[in-house]
């Protein structure tokens, strides 16, 4: 998750309890003789990604960019994924820079909140390739991967209106920035045009977004955090909630499951009955962000020798498949099947251009 392109963020990140992976930063590793003598690294691609302070095991977009480093080893044989995980932002310039001295063919930032981290670097760097995840491009090596998550939240709202009992849902972020404010813009126009569309009321609780204001966590990885937002979210009526907070979410799913089936959860990035199996039972859908094939594309482009344009880089979009709804798993036989034949055609909509979604964080 995370700046609006053309802008940078910077934030600070309290520091977190998770520490560099053996992978990280310090000297290059020495490389071991093949059989032949020959270096066997020679022809290996390295591939090697920086996480945001969620680390690999976030069930989010930190967990999505590494699934996609591996899952490019399985179309291009000579890819070498390896990672550092960062403990709060200060790890950022030495994560990234451990990898140049590595000589990694290909640098991941994951998260805008890294894009000056990573501009800095690549300036100082003009012979290494970067690639960033939730930012627009910050040079000529840098290749930028976006995506308007807010055309697949819009189905989120739909569909958490739709489903309410209450009538009343909510939503809140792990911290202000662009990647996570435009699944909340995305998901309360859905609602609002729910509204529209049935006559309803349903209210959204935790994000403004004419004034662009709501609720967050200020961390992407405090679960207590979580929890203690969505006990207020679910005391003022809120049914369905949408965290988009990393691994602070997982708070919110823990508030569901306690709630005896009362509160249901819509996940975010990765399909959450996928990447948070043991609360598959409360997560209603999740607003896919398709960071994984993203990363997969790039590197496998890469390991080919093909170029990796900053302009336009990638933008994940419904009709690309880049964002989407995830399958509603095992709430399918409690979502109403008109509400599903709705979904279906906004996403028509959506794609066609007859249904406008929009948000000041949108890539342009």
């Amino acid at each position: 998750m995370r700046p609006v392109r053309g802008k940078r963020i910077v934030a600070i990140l309290a520091a977190g309890g998770l520490t560099l992976a053996a992978a990280a930063c310090g000297n290059a590793p020495e490389e071991t003789p093949s059989a032949n003598g020959s270096a066997s690294a020679a022809a290996a691609y390295k591939a090697c990604m920086v996480t945001d302070t969620g680390g690999i095991d976030d069930k989010s977009f930190n967990a999505a960019a590494w699934a996609g480093l591996q899952a490019a080893k399985t179309e291009a044989s000579n890819v070498d994924p390896k990672y550092v995980s960062s403990s709060s932002e200060a790890d950022y310039e030495p994560g990234l820079r451990s990898f140049v001295t590595q000589k990694c063919n290909f640098i991941l930032a994951v998260g805008g909140l890294m894009g000056g981290a990573t501009e800095k670097v690549a300036k100082e760097s003009t012979g290494s390739q970067f690639g960033i995840v939730d930012s627009a491009s910050t040079g000529s090596n840098v290749y930028p991967m976006q995506f308007a998550t807010h055309q697949a939240a819009f189905l989120a709202g739909y569909l958490a209106a739709g489903y309410s009992k209450s009538g009343k849902v909510g939503t809140y972020g792990g911290m202000k920035i662009g990647p996570v404010t435009i699944f909340m813009d995305g998901f309360a126009d859905g609602v609002a045009y729910f509204n529209q569309k049935k006559g309803k009321t349903v209210q959204v609780l935790g994000w403004d977004k004419a004034k662009q204001n709501g609720t967050f966590a200020d961390s992407f990885i405090d679960q207590n955090k979580g929890k203690t937002i969505t006990q207020t979210l679910v005391s003022q009526g809120a049914d369905v909630i949408l965290p988009v907070a990393g691994g602070t979410g997982l708070g919110t799913a823990q508030v569901a499951k306690d709630s005896a089936g009362k509160v249901s959860v819509i996940w975010v990035d990765q399909d959450g009955c996928k990447s948070a199996a043991q609360y598959c039972d409360v997560f209603l859908s999740t607003v896919v962000k398709n960071v994984e094939e993203a990363v997969k594309e790039a590197v496998v482009k890469g390991a080919k020798g093909e170029t990796l344009s900053p302009t336009p880089g990638y933008v994940g979009t419904l009709e690309n498949n880049g964002v989407s709804l995830a399958p509603f798993n095992q709430f399918d036989s409690k979502v109403d099947a008109t509400l599903k034949t709705e979904l279906d055609q906004l996403k028509k909509d959506i794609i066609a251009g007859t249904v406008k979604v929009e948000s000041a964080s949108a890539p342009k």
